[in-house]
């Protein structure tokens, strides 16, 4: 039977859309069917496979909040507590308020102690600069690294605003991370192959490229007006931080192990790793009456505008959609993506996962979005 799945992947590259992409899912009978088409490297070739490898990306976030969670599990971490127990540094963090007539920042004190939730929820008042100008700026004045350098001065940036008055996406899990390592004394990719890695399976995931991994590895690509065109880049492989928020390498498939870990509420093949009472808390609404708000880009290169269907929550770290999507999606699921253009989704009504990968840049690339919401789409055809 012709692969449906094949087919749309197939007719992306040869239309020009992505140079390649892979997608891996698991369907309510437990069964898991996986597809690629395509190149890794514009330039150099190199066919695009189900075990390529990519940098996932933001996709590391709800890996190292399901770390956090364990740890609140566990009773190590809380999330309602002023996180500065742990993260001393977050003890006094100021808020932004503008800048003076010399084009110094301003900063006032923030009107509450920031904690896990808010890290967890992206409404702890950190953002990511290449959504806000203010921040941008800040940075600039400042000469504050940005979060790809995996500097830990990049993580020195004031709040955008008031913990637990706004959303906003940003740098939160990164101090997530931090406080995993406070309350472990181990790294974060040492955590989180002990504690997830290793018991779900999941060999091809970590911080690091392995010299293995490089002969799999697809090259990033920035969307021009001459087409997808091949980048120098990759998170640094010895950082001085391990990047909660957005580090990792994986495969689809791989992750496709963390999805379903989740969609069975914290096991995979017998082996449990969460507590089920804490998976459901994790993808329930985590930020009140709070609701995602557009992301407007202030560095077009690497992000396109980004906006949300009306009424978005986030969980403990997942977006959430409240009603159902046009794709088939059930109200309820849960999803992110990454910078590079690849997204996954859960939906525990319809027991459906999948995790889609392609290497592009700037985000929230019209084609490589359109290429994942037919193959969303073609998923529910199968259900």
């Amino acid at each position: 039977m012709t692969n449906p799945i094949q087919t749309l992947l197939n007719d992306a590259v040869a239309a020009g859309k992505v140079p390649g992409a892979a997608f891996a899912a698991v369907l309510p009978d437990g069964s898991t069917i996986s597809a690629a088409a395509g190149v890794r490297d514009a330039a150099a070739g190199g066919d695009m496979r189900p075990d390529s490898v990519v940098w996932i990306a933001s996709m590391t976030k709800a890996i190292t909040a399901a770390a956090a969670m364990k740890l609140v599990e566990d009773g190590r971490l809380r999330l309602d507590d002023p996180i500065a127990a742990v993260l001393p540094a977050l003890a006094d963090v100021k808020v932004l308020d503008g800048f003076n007539d010399a084009g110094a920042p301003r900063l006032r004190p923030a009107a509450r102690p920031i904690t896990l939730r808010h890290l967890l929820t992206h409404s702890s008042g950190f953002v990511y600069d290449m959504w806000s100008d203010p921040m941008r700026r800040y940075m600039a004045a400042t000469g504050t690294p940005g979060i790809i350098s995996c500097k830990n001065a990049a993580l020195a940036l004031p709040l955008a605003f008031d913990p637990g008055s706004a959303w906003d996406y940003g740098i939160g899990i990164d101090w997530a991370g931090k406080a995993v390592e406070a309350v472990t004394g181990q790294r974060l990719g040492a955590y989180l192959a002990s504690a997830f890695f290793g018991p779900l399976g999941m060999t091809e995931t970590g911080f690091r490229i392995r010299d293995d991994q490089r002969e799999r590895l697809a090259r990033v690509h920035a969307r021009t007006p001459g087409g997808t065109v091949p980048i120098d880049f990759e998170i640094p492989q010895q950082p001085e931080f391990e990047m909660g928020g957005g580090g990792l390498y994986s495969t689809v498939g791989d992750y496709l192990h963390f999805a379903r870990m989740i969609l069975e509420g914290g096991t995979l093949d017998g082996v449990r790793v969460l507590a089920p009472e804490t998976v459901a808390l994790m993808s329930a609404n985590a930020m009140g009456d709070l609701r995602c708000r557009a992301m407007k880009t202030a560095a077009p290169s690497s992000t396109n505008d980004v906006d949300f269907v009306e009424g978005m929550q986030w969980g403990l770290s997942f977006l959430i959609n409240p009603e159902p999507m046009p794709t088939g999606r059930s109200a309820g699921s849960l999803a992110w993506a990454g910078l590079a253009n690849s997204y996954y989704w859960i939906d525990p009504k319809k027991r459906v996962a999948g995790v889609y990968a392609t290497q592009i840049l700037p985000f929230f690339d019209a084609d490589a979005v359109g290429v994942f919401e037919a193959v969303e789409r073609a998923v529910y055809a199968m259900v």
